[in-house]
């Protein structure tokens, strides 16, 4: 965590929100965990600025030590019915409230406005534990002064969420948040509009916005809003499952062939941590060492003086690896030669895209979660899974994508050869 490597750095926190928060989940290390990061907070090199996997912009160590600290205490307000985990781990996050407020109270009044915000939205999902309430009046205020007015939209949920909580009128927050929603998608629907008039002034509206740098998953983590996949009603069955293609006829062999069943690897996958045997965040030489191959082609491109890796085809393992700063963030399965990834037993690899399509619907989204690339591939954001298209002679099949949080969105996070190249 306090390497002097910045890329050191950076996969220790990805470890962290990947092993010890997976799936809004604590686990036996996670409270432990807490514990330390919170001793960390004033060393000196957790000043060091870099940018980080789950949050947009640049910011310090200590600023995204008091973020994942955040996840942490707005997770240990669940019930373990809401996935929590066991009762034994919900009971030592909580636990650690108390502890972990007297080690982060002294950051809500930092000179850095983003360690300020971490701190105290921090601190006010901590103050759900009863034992440490009665400190409610005394960081109200700064949450209304300082969160509830943040280009961050999950702190501005935080702000609102709490207050209400507390008896606090929280109503103009509440209309401003929609008043800015509503803005936000007129000018959204006015760029996407051929014929708009002042599209201009509206992109420009639209570049002087504040980024919003909320962690990409925070609604799936919002406790009033939280909801389960809804059953198929009676009228509206649950459509069959994909299956994956058949294999091409024996003895062809021509660019289009499809591998058989007993031809391809069979993998699995965990949202945010891996497919496979390859795990986000690895190098080149770790994915190679993985898969037991070398890249039979790797793609590179210039940024100013440096020159970085962009992806690494692996063609007996049958999937392009997709780096960024040296580190694997997106992983593509090739519909034809790749292994079969499956979700419940289920086939996500060279399939029809449209039965996987309906099926994921059905079975995975949640409210918000779905969204639509450029060129209208689906992006389960719940699951960090796009489905792509891949040709096969004259019929399309699936090669799923899957994705670190900064890879969903496909038209800017993917190279031009990765759309060329089906």
């Amino acid at each position: 965590m306090l390497a002097a490597d910045p890329a050191l750095r950076v996969r220790a926190v990805g470890d962290l929100y990947r092993l010890l928060l997976h799936q809004e989940k604590v686990f036996p290390a996670s409270a432990p965990a807490a514990l330390v990061l919170a001793r960390l907070l004033d060393d000196p090199r957790t000043l060091a600025e870099t940018g980080w996997e789950h949050r947009a912009g640049r910011r310090s160590l200590r600023a995204e030590l008091l973020n994942w600290l955040a996840s942490f205490a707005d997770i240990a307000r669940l019930d373990v019915e809401d996935g929590m985990g066991t009762a034994q781990a919900l009971a030592a996050a909580r636990a650690t409230r108390p502890a972990l407020h007297v080690r982060i109270a002294d950051f809500c009044d930092d000179d850095d406005l983003r360690v300020r915000e971490a701190a105290l939205a921090t601190t006010a999902l901590l103050l759900a534990d009863p034992a440490i309430a009665s400190s409610v009046p005394r960081y109200a205020p700064a949450v209304r002064k300082v969160l509830a007015v943040s280009a961050d939209s999950y702190y501005r949920w935080i702000a609102r969420e709490r207050l209400a909580a507390w008896g606090e009128d929280a109503t103009g927050l509440i209309a401003a948040e929609e008043e800015r929603q509503a803005a936000l998608d007129r000018a959204r629907a006015l760029v996407e509009d051929p014929f708009g008039e002042n599209q201009e002034q509206v992109i420009r509206w639209l570049e002087e916005q504040p980024e919003d740098t909320a962690v990409a998953e925070w609604e799936s983590r919002r406790r009033a809003e939280r909801t389960r996949p809804t059953p198929a009603a009676p009228y509206e069955p649950a459509p069959e499952p994909p299956m994956a293609a058949p294999a091409s006829a024996a003895g062809y062999c021509g660019p289009w062939r499809i591998a058989r069943e007993d031809e391809r690897a069979e993998w699995t996958f965990t949202p945010y941590v891996g497919v496979g045997p390859v795990h986000f965040g690895m190098t080149l030489e770790e994915i190679a060492s993985a898969l037991g191959e070398r890249p039979a082609f790797s793609s590179y491109s210039d940024h100013g003086e440096d020159r970085q890796l962009d992806y690494a085809d692996f063609a007996e393992n049958g999937i392009r690896a997709l780096l960024r700063d040296g580190r694997l963030g997106c992983v593509a399965v090739n519909a034809l030669t790749g292994p079969q990834v499956r979700l419940d037993a289920v086939p996500l690899t060279g399939c029809v895209p449209a039965r996987v399509e309906d099926w994921l619907v059905h079975r995975t989204v949640r409210p918000g979660s779905l969204r639509y690339s450029v060129a209208g591939d689906p992006v389960f954001a719940d699951l960090g899974l796009a489905i792509r298209s891949q040709q096969a002679g004259d019929i399309a099949l699936t090669r799923p994508l899957f994705l670190l949080h900064g890879w969903l969105d496909l038209w800017h996070s993917l190279p031009s050869d990765e759309w060329n190249s089906v």
